[in-house]
C-alpha cells in the first residue's frame, strides 16, 4: 500500500442515520474515518445547503475535510463507500436523498483515469450527469468546481489546493461562482 498525501473529501447528508439527524451523522462519519485509520488534518465548519437538484428533498448538512489514508485512490474510495454503507447509505437514485455522502474530491494533483477520461465526464450535460454514473474513479471530482456546497466548505480547509486540470485554486473556483449560489451555503 502506498501513502496518499492529501485527500479532499466532501461530506454531506440530508436524512437521519443510525447516528441521528444529518449533523450528528456527519460528525459520527468523521469519527468513523479516524477509527478506520484516516488521519484527519482539517475539518470545515458545518453548513446548511439546499438539496441538489433544488427541491429534491430536505436541506443538507455539508462539510469538507482534508485527510490522509493508506492505499491507492481506489482503496480510499472503497473505504469511503464502506463508511457510507455503515451509516445506511443506499445508492438508489443519483443525486437523491441520503443519510451520508462521502465524495472524494481530489487527491493531491492526480487525474484519473487520465485527462481525456476526466474531460469526458466534466463535459456531460445536466441530463447525462443525472442519468449516468462512472464505473471507475474520476479524479478530481468532475462537478466540484461547479458546486458551492462543495467549494464553500472546501475553502475552509484547502483554499489553496489547485485543481490539476483547471489550474484554479479552491478560492478561485469559489469566487467564479455566482454570488447567489454561494449565498445558499449557510454556516450552522
Amino acid at each position: 500500500m502506498t501513502s496518499v498525501q492529501q485527500c479532499l473529501i466532501a461530506i454531506g447528508g440530508n436524512m437521519p442515520s443510525r447516528a441521528g439527524p444529518p449533523q450528528q451523522t456527519v460528525d459520527a462519519a468523521l469519527q468513523h474515518l479516524t477509527a478506520t485509520g484516516a488521519r484527519i488534518d482539517a475539518v470545515s465548519r458545518f453548513y446548511r445547503t439546499p438539496a441538489f437538484p433544488p427541491g429534491s428533498g430536505p436541506d443538507f448538512v455539508n462539510a469538507a475535510a482534508t485527510l490522509r489514508m493508506l492505499g491507492d485512490p481506489e482503496t480510499v474510495l472503497a473505504a469511503l463507500h464502506r463508511i457510507e454503507a455503515a451509516f445506511g447509505r443506499e445508492r438508489r437514485a443519483r443525486w437523491g436523498q441520503r443519510t451520508l455522502d462521502l465524495d472524494l474530491i481530489g487527491i493531491d494533483d492526480l487525474v484519473r483515469p487520465d485527462r481525456a477520461g476526466y474531460e469526458v465526464w466534466r463535459a456531460l450535460d445536466a441530463r447525462a450527469q443525472q442519468a449516468r454514473a462512472p464505473d471507475h474513479l474520476i479524479l478530481p471530482h468532475p462537478r466540484a468546481h461547479e458546486r458551492a456546497f462543495v467549494l464553500v466548505p472546501l475553502a475552509d480547509v484547502a483554499p489553496d489546493w489547485r485543481h490539476p486540470v483547471l489550474g484554479l485554486s479552491v478560492r478561485e473556483m469559489l469566487e467564479a461562482l455566482p454570488q447567489e449560489a454561494r449565498d445558499t451555503v449557510v454556516a450552522l
